[in-house]
């Protein structure tokens, strides 16, 4: 019971795991087009990942019908409290647009040129309502993207069941699945976080080690490996912290903190393919190399930064809120 607040504080600063919305999956076997033709229903629109924006902070949300060729609908949901623009239980659906022309002359957005947010951006700056929307939609037109045939016999595959299922012509159905990652921040016995440079990224930017869980493998042992591969550092006990939706383009991002293990070597050897540089850090060598320039952190969207922050003991100024 001790852990309850700590864990619920963490939890509190993950962006992308908010929500306002009843699944209402019962719902999905009535099919979209019923959902399309309920004059309550409003959308949200995507073009290639970005979300169509009444202003740089909320999501323009639209009755359907309106939509300029949307060539792919999702039902989300129903809103679970009321606001200004919608009430409680109005039916939410995603729908996917292969152009962005004709949305400059919507008369639901502002006057202007479409503005089209980037969740990786904008995340944190949504309130609980359009974050939870989305996400949700994101991962889940992610998932279309990549399913348009079937694993099993390569014909196409066609949505069914409001946007949850795709189904082949034998019937076969075909559900979005998920991928499982470990993220962790590693201590050692000065309470020092290790943060690493990944090959893909500018020189300076460092992040916390994380990765995939593995067939048939615990998320705790997860950690143990990924660890041990990336940095050549051995951790024990794993701690949850918490986690949250990344649906670029589909994964569970779930946050650990784990101590270096007893004896164990801390000089480390980055693994010099995934991460190409390594080092620890005290509070106070975080601080100066963050004002200096020297060290850009994970955006304030992510786990990785809550995880930071969490260690920290609070927000790090970077101007990355701004």
């Amino acid at each position: 019971m001790s852990d309850t607040p700590a864990l619920s504080s963490f939890s509190s600063r993950l962006p992308l795991s908010r929500a306002a919305l009843d699944r209402d999956h019962l719902s999905r076997a009535g099919g979209i087009d019923a959902l399309l033709d309920d004059a309550r229903t409003r959308a949200i629109v995507l073009h290639e990942g970005r979300a169509l924006l009444a202003t740089p902070t909320t999501l323009a949300i639209l009755p359907p019908s309106v939509v300029p060729q949307a060539a792919l609908a999702v039902y989300l949901g129903r809103t679970t409290t009321a606001a200004a623009d919608l009430p409680q239980g109005t039916p939410i659906v995603a729908l996917a647009v292969d152009s962005t022309d004709g949305f400059d002359e919507l008369d639901d957005i502002p006057a202007g040129p479409a503005q089209w947010g980037d969740l990786r951006r904008i995340g944190a700056r949504l309130d609980e309502r359009d974050a939870g929307l989305f996400t949700q939609a994101l991962a889940i037109l992610n998932w279309h993207t990549v399913s348009r045939f079937s694993p099993v016999a390569g014909v196409e595959t066609q949505p069914a069941q409001a946007g949850w299922v795709r189904r082949d012509e034998t019937g076969k159905e075909f559900f979005p699945r998920t991928d499982a990652a470990v993220i962790v921040g590693v201590l050692d016995d000065d309470d020092r976080l290790l943060l690493g440079s990944n090959a893909s990224w500018e020189a300076n930017r460092f992040s916390l080690l994380a990765g995939f869980v593995e067939p048939g493998e615990s998320l705790e042992a997860a950690v143990i490996r990924e660890v041990f591969e990336e940095s050549g550092v051995r951790v024990e006990h794993p701690q949850y912290l918490g986690s949250q939706p990344w649906p670029f383009p589909a994964s569970l991002m779930v946050g650990f903190e784990a101590r270096v293990a007893p004896g164990a070597d801390t000089t480390g050897r980055p693994d010099g393919e995934e991460i190409i540089a390594q080092r620890w850090f005290s509070r106070a060598e975080l601080t100066a190399a963050v004002e200096a320039g020297e060290v850009l952190l994970p955006g304030p969207t992510s786990i990785a930064r809550a995880i930071i922050e969490h260690w920290y003991g609070g927000e790090i100024a970077d101007g990355s809120r701004a």
